[in-house]
């Protein structure tokens, strides 16, 4: 009875993440179904194989004991006279090994495990049970969108579907309806849908993370002399203090007007508008004068 390398079966590194052997199994068990090979007994052989080294691997005590155990198992045979001896049993219903004694697990498995998994005939037909494939797609919306929360209507396999985006939603996030990806094979669970969520620039606010950022104009005579000025945030407009001599390209922070937080909407990030000086266009001649008195005493100061 030879040694079997269920990791060079599934295709794996003996260092595999328990994902990686999951997702090494469910390509394999397609690829050697017997629905899709049928009277190919290589193929069959393969699958059974592909099965009895996903039972092992898949499971984290049967996985140690193989691996401590490994090309060494007939060492514990020995040990254990016990260890091979096992109860064949009829497979419950519907079984692509064909049921009976051809639907066994190899010498090997049972040599190293006993039949310690008694009904191992409905642990084995569990384990056809594929779940269905996870369908992806993508919906984008406007920053506004993600501020207020919004909804957006999917049919996927002929059934509509209403999904809810809670405010404060981040570019990229993946919503997941689970259940709603293609239906999976001999009475396996659904896939998921997973829905990608694309917030869109915006013209006006730049955002990070939380926090938004925009520009407001601000006009020579206040940026000189102080006053007040109107900041169009997402939602309000208000009215900040300037004060006298504020330069061009200063930030103001408006705490709480940014983002709300997705995790808790009641909660928001801030907003920070920064002014930008404009210069007075089509002047008077005597508002240049004026300016040039204005230029004159400055150069005199200096």
């Amino acid at each position: 009875m030879e040694y079997k390398d269920y990791y060079k079966i599934l295709g794996v590194a003996k260092t595999a993440t328990a994902d990686e052997i999951k997702k090494a199994f469910r390509k394999l068990a397609v690829k050697y179904h017997p629905d899709k090979n049928q009277g190919d007994a290589k193929m069959e052989e393969k699958f059974k194989e592909v099965n009895e080294a996903n039972d092992v691997l898949g499971d984290p005590e049967k996985r140690k004991k193989y691996d401590d155990l490994g090309e060494n198992w007939q060492y514990q045979q020995q040990g254990n006279p016990n260890a091979g001896q096992y109860r064949r049993q009829q497979s419950q219903g519907n079984d692509y090994y064909g049921g009976g004694d051809d639907g066994r697990f190899s010498d090997f498995f049972e040599s190293i495990f006993g039949h310690d998994a008694s009904g191992f005939g409905n642990a084995r037909q569990r384990s056809y049970q594929m779940k269905g494939e996870d369908l992806q797609a993508e919906v984008e919306i406007s920053l506004e969108e993600a501020f207020n929360g919004t909804s957006r209507q999917f049919t996927v396999n002929g059934q509509k579907l209403n999904l809810k985006i809670k405010p404060g939603i981040t570019d990229g996030l993946v919503l997941r309806l689970a259940g709603k990806g293609n239906p999976g094979s001999n009475g396996g669970p659904n896939g998921n849908l997973l829905i990608t969520v694309h917030v869109l620039k915006h013209h006006r606010f730049e955002r990070k993370e939380n926090d938004l950022y925009f520009d407001e104009l601000l006009d020579v005579y206040t940026a000189t002399l102080g006053g007040k000025l109107s900041a169009h945030t997402i939602d309000k407009t208000l009215n900040i203090n300037i004060p006298a001599g504020t330069d061009s390209g200063k930030s103001f922070r408006l705490k709480g007007m940014g983002m709300p937080l997705y995790a808790d909407p009641t909660q928001r990030g801030d907003a920070y508008v920064r002014v930008m000086i404009i210069v007075p266009k089509n002047l008077t001649d005597e508002e240049k004068e004026l300016f040039k008195q204005l230029a004159d005493k400055n150069h005199h100061h200096a």
